[in-house]
């Protein structure tokens, strides 16, 4: 019953991190756009498992950020600098994440498209 209970728990920070950010919609467009375009082109299996690994990393990153914003949020009311930085770097590692994968679509989708 823990392990049903975690299941539930996990999605609903995944409904939170889609209702609380916008962000978070433009991912899931993009990865299903993704998605559809490796489904139409046929992709290979080794092609899928790195645009699988791309989104996954997207996701990931933004689910940290969100979590670290929740939490710098609740720590202090007031802006304070650090807590400032902290959720300027978390973003970045969302834009890192999110360029690379861009980087990795292109690479995959090139050869499809030209």
């Amino acid at each position: 019953m823990a392990r049903i209970r975690s299941f539930k728990y996990a999605g609903t920070g995944i409904w939170s991190m889609l209702k609380s950010q916008h962000n978070a919609w433009i991912h899931a467009i993009a990865s299903g756009v993704v998605i559809a375009a490796a489904f139409w082109f046929q992709v290979t299996t080794v092609e899928w498992c790195l645009l699988l690994l791309a989104i996954m990393a997207v996701w990931t990153a933004e689910g940290f950020n969100t979590a670290l914003e929740f939490l710098a949020d609740a720590s202090t009311p007031d802006y304070h600098p650090l807590v400032g930085k902290a959720k300027d770097v978390a973003a970045g590692a969302v834009l890192i994440s999110a360029i690379g994968s861009l980087i990795i679509g292109v690479i995959v989708f090139y050869p499809y498209l030209f």
